[in-house]
């Protein structure tokens, strides 16, 4: 199935996202650097990052919801597309949570809480996004209207019939 909201030819939901990604992890990365260095710069410059990251997220969420609602109901890829966006919402609401918690506090010495938010946060969007490819390159979701939707997990190690639609 070929997502609905496209952009010259591609999903706009796959443009958008390797910002907030890139961003959010990144936020993490330099909270981690600041446990190891003690330089404030760096959970300065992640309280930054974060705000930028959300923002992205909303957005590309809008477009991969309406990509989700195209999705047939009682297939695989409804399923993982599910999963995906929860755990996708889970993670703004890790990540929110830390930049109000150093919004609050000091956003030089937020303490552990906003720090750890941001790892776990960071966590559940490798794993969304492994959901997200399994999504498109497994299943084929958002690329081909011949897309696989009930094809096996990438983890199976058993390879999909190419073309063979639901």
């Amino acid at each position: 199935m070929e997502s609905r909201a496209r952009l010259f030819g591609h999903p706009i939901h796959q443009m958008l996202i390797p910002f907030p990604v890139g961003l959010l992890i990144t936020a993490a990365i330099f909270d981690i650097i600041y446990l190891f260095t003690g330089n404030t710069n760096w959970v300065a410059s992640s309280f930054y990052i974060i705000i930028a990251g959300l923002v992205g997220a909303l957005i590309a969420a809008v477009f991969g919801l309406i990509d989700f609602l195209a999705i047939p109901p009682g297939t695989r890829a409804k399923r993982i597309g599910l999963m995906h966006g929860l755990g996708n919402v889970g993670a703004v609401v890790l990540f929110t949570i830390s930049w109000v918690v150093r919004l609050t506090s000091n956003p030089f010495d937020p303490g552990t809480l906003p720090i750890v938010l941001s790892i776990i946060g960071a966590g559940v969007i490798l794993f969304t996004g492994w959901l997200g490819g399994e999504l498109v390159d497994r299943l084929g979701v958002g690329v081909t209207e011949g897309a696989n939707l009930n094809a096996p997990s990438s983890l199976s190690h058993t390879t999909p019939q190419p073309g063979a639609a639901d």
